[in-house]
């Protein structure tokens, strides 16, 4: 039996590549255990036990957005709970960890890093985070979901896998309809620059004679207000808005172009079925990564990418408008998406995984001899990466 302790969580964007990658490691052996490490907080404890998954819990607390009491309270957790980590590392004795970042990753990577468990790590974006640029020298494996991040890294340590995706995101051949369909996405909260900007920009299209119906996803809540404001617009009937889509991979096998945000999950997404995007970066996300997300897909010519202060209604309407009305360049931006899409993604990571788990714990270097994980530079790696994380929680103060 091999036992595979899948870290972190928080968001949708960290659960669900860890959902995937648990049930593709069941599918390819039976007899394998599957633990799951994340917080009370995050909405892994819904999703994971709804999956019927284990998950244990570290009492790890945010650093960011909650004042100077919540920093310090933090802080001072953040000192305490490596010692838990590596006591719930001790007690699983997992053949290999995998991390996909969030508030328990960092711990249970130094806890099996130092108790010399292979670990390994997900950088979906196309830009890496702060915490996985200190945990790359200590990991086996990274695993990234933008082959530029692969491009002219040490195959040995890096691997293009794409996200992790649940099994429903397959390639569905795109072929130009006559009425397109725009699909509109702002995630399950909705996105308030979608939802004001776009009513006004369709409608003028319609309003133009354009062959156009809509699948706009509001978000909780905004349902209503969208919905009247597509209304007051005289295009209701062109439009349906729902607050949430359950069958995403439906739903854009069924469009002919999709405007959303640009998370890692988004793009994977988009990629995976191959459909032509707009796409419009949060602007707030941490390190910018969704803008370096849609710019990547836009050079590879799968999207055009607007920054959200330039989204306004006259840019917008332009955009689909050209896209509405040459088939050929949807279909062009279809297929080089589909080139991008990596469905497969979590059965790449899984046997993976198994080969780690199966080869014991050295680094894997490239152009380097590997050593025992007590070595001096890997306990040196060890104590840089936990001084940086001290460190940098300093320096995400936002009072």
């Amino acid at each position: 039996m091999v036992t595979v302790l899948i870290a972190g969580g928080g968001t949708g964007g960290h659960v669900f590549p860890m959902v995937a990658v648990g049930a593709a490691l069941r599918a390819e052996r039976s007899d394998t255990e599957v633990i799951y490490v994340g917080t009370g907080r995050g909405i892994e404890t819904k999703v994971i036990p709804e999956q019927g998954g284990r998950l244990e819990l570290l009492d790890v607390l945010p650093l960011r957005g909650r004042g100077l009491g919540g920093f310090v309270k933090g802080t001072v957790r953040a000192l305490t709970v490596i010692p838990q980590a590596r006591a719930l590392v001790k007690t699983l004795a997992p053949d290999v960890v995998f991390s996909v970042g969030g508030y328990a990753a960092g711990p249970v990577t130094l806890a099996a890093r130092s108790a010399g468990v292979p670990v390994t790590l997900l950088e979906p974006n196309a830009v890496p985070g702060f915490t996985n640029r200190l945990l790359k020298p200590l990991v086996r494996r990274a695993y990234v979901g933008f082959p530029e991040m692969a491009a002219e890294a040490c195959p040995e340590r890096v691997r293009w896998t794409g996200v992790p995706l649940r099994t429903r995101f397959v390639p569905a051949p795109y072929r130009p309809s006559d009425q397109v369909v725009v699909l509109v996405m702002g995630g399950s909260q909705g996105a308030k620059a979608l939802n004001e900007a776009l009513p006004a920009a369709l409608a003028s299209c319609i309003r133009g004679g354009m062959p156009v119906t809509v699948l706009h996803q509001t978000g909780r809540d905004k349902d209503a207000e969208v919905r009247a404001r597509y209304t007051e617009l005289g295009v209701a009937d062109q439009v349906e808005t729902v607050t949430f889509v359950d069958d995403v991979a439906g739903a854009l096998a069924r469009a002919d172009v999709v405007i959303e945000r640009s998370g890692a999950s988004s793009c994977a997404e988009l990629c995976a079925v191959g459909r032509p995007g707009i796409l419009i970066p949060y602007p707030y996300a941490a390190d910018d990564h969704q803008r370096h997300n849609a710019e990547a897909l836009e050079r590879a010519g799968a999207a055009v990418c607007i920054v959200q202060q330039e989204a306004t209604t006259e840019r917008l309407e332009g955009e689909l408008r050209r896209l509405i009305a040459i088939p050929a360049l949807r279909a062009e931006m279809a297929e080089q998406a589909a080139k991008r899409g990596q469905p497969d993604a979590a059965r790449q990571v899984a046997v993976d995984l198994f080969e780690l788990a199966s080869s014991g714990a050295h680094d894997g270097r490239c152009n380097e001899s590997t050593g025992p994980a007590d070595s001096k530079e890997s306990t040196e790696e060890l104590q840089r990466a936990r001084a940086g994380m001290v460190a940098h929680a300093g320096g995400e103060v936002q009072p």
